[in-house]
């Protein structure tokens, strides 16, 4: 199996999370045995080798300080020549530095075409614009820099919500997690979507998010515009969409009457908790179908449908398209790239 060489660009004031995060992706143990067959041994009695080498490359030095005071140390500093399969720029302060983001974007336009993938994390986007090698592409970055990379590199698409997106040869992402949302899409390119889901269950990942979803998902748009008993009530119905989800259990959630809860609930967040429960389980529904190996019976089930013929009906409201019909255009053979189907179809509806 050929092991892929990740190079990842440290400097000082680096977000160690976009760092570390999509690192410990590349290195996850789960590897090893998803991706390197079922674990055993190579022929010739050797282990299994990791499908993927982590290189930090130091853009100053080795030695390089994170923006959280950690002091990390670099494999091999700029310019020490290095071949690469992949290079991985994370955001982070420094780059904002007087002159660290024309350094940095000097070597990476000089490395660029030896490289089969080249990536941004969050800010990471401002070294990597500066090349020029993104003019014209659609990007990604962490919401609080959208506007300023818009008006900075105006010859960049500046895509407001996506958690990361791919053209040619290039990636960018948001910031923090998403970085790990990037890097599970490079491996499921890689390695295929089962290996992907293996690494994300490794490093207890809620769900693998497509690089269309927005970075303010639903449930936290809930909790972020209230501050009272509602708060963690949308965490809760996600986490629970098999379970019987009527007006009365969620008014005992928030030990409110069933009339004091439904009047409450309608004048905060204009609309009902039957129609707020619906959008959570078809939302959800839209990211099983597109798991590889699923079937429309178990996806309904497993978002609380009592039979597949409700969830057909539900569906078809709601999307203006048959649960099958939705599969077959992004399941299976999608992209982890992809655009979110879920954003694709409200915005048509």
């Amino acid at each position: 199996m050929q092991t892929r060489r990740i190079g990842f660009l440290a400097y000082d004031l680096v977000q160690a999370l976009d760092l570390i995060g999509p690192s410990d992706a590349f290195a996850s143990d789960a590897l090893a045995s998803e991706a390197g067959g079922d674990g055993g041994e190579e022929a010739g009695g050797m282990p299994p080798r990791a499908p993927y080498e982590i290189v930090i490359i130091g853009l100053t030095g080795k030695r390089f300080v994170t923006s959280s005071g950690i002091i990390m140390h670099a494999d091999v500093a700029v310019p020490a020549p290095i071949k690469l399969d992949t290079l991985i720029v994370p955001g982070g302060a420094g780059l904002r530095r007087p002159g660290m983001s024309e350094r940095a974007a000097a070597w990476i336009a000089s490395r660029a075409p030896h490289i089969r993938r080249v990536a941004s994390v969050c800010t990471g986007i401002y070294a990597l614009a500066r090349t020029g090698l993104l003019d014209g592409r659609r990007v990604a970055t962490h919401w609080s820099a959208v506007g300023d990379v818009a008006r900075r590199f105006p010859s960049l698409e500046v895509e407001p919500d996506a958690l990361f997106l791919k053209d040619g040869q290039f990636y960018t992402s948001a910031g923090i997690t998403a970085g790990i949302d990037l890097a599970l899409a490079m491996i499921e390119e890689d390695h295929g979507p089962r290996v992907a889901l293996a690494v994300a269950r490794e490093m207890v990942v809620y769900f693998k998010r497509p690089g269309g979803q927005q970075q303010f998902s639903e449930p936290l748009q809930f909790q972020l515009e209230t501050a009272d008993r509602f708060a963690d009530l949308a965490a809760w119905i996600q986490s629970h969409l098999r379970a019987e989800l009527s007006v009365d259990v969620l008014a005992a959630r928030t030990f409110l009457s069933v009339r004091q809860f439904s009047r409450a609930f309608k004048a905060r967040f204009h609309t009902t908790p039957a129609v707020f429960v619906e959008e959570a389980r078809l939302g959800e529904a839209t990211r099983r179908l597109t798991a590889q190996g699923t079937n429309i019976g178990s996806v309904a089930r497993s978002v609380g449908y009592a039979s597949e013929d409700a969830f057909r009906r539900a569906f078809e409201r709601r999307f203006g398209v048959s649960p099958s019909n939705y599969r077959r255009r992004f399941g299976h053979t999608a992209s982890p790239f992809s655009a979110a189907a879920t954003d694709s179809t409200r915005a048509a509806s």
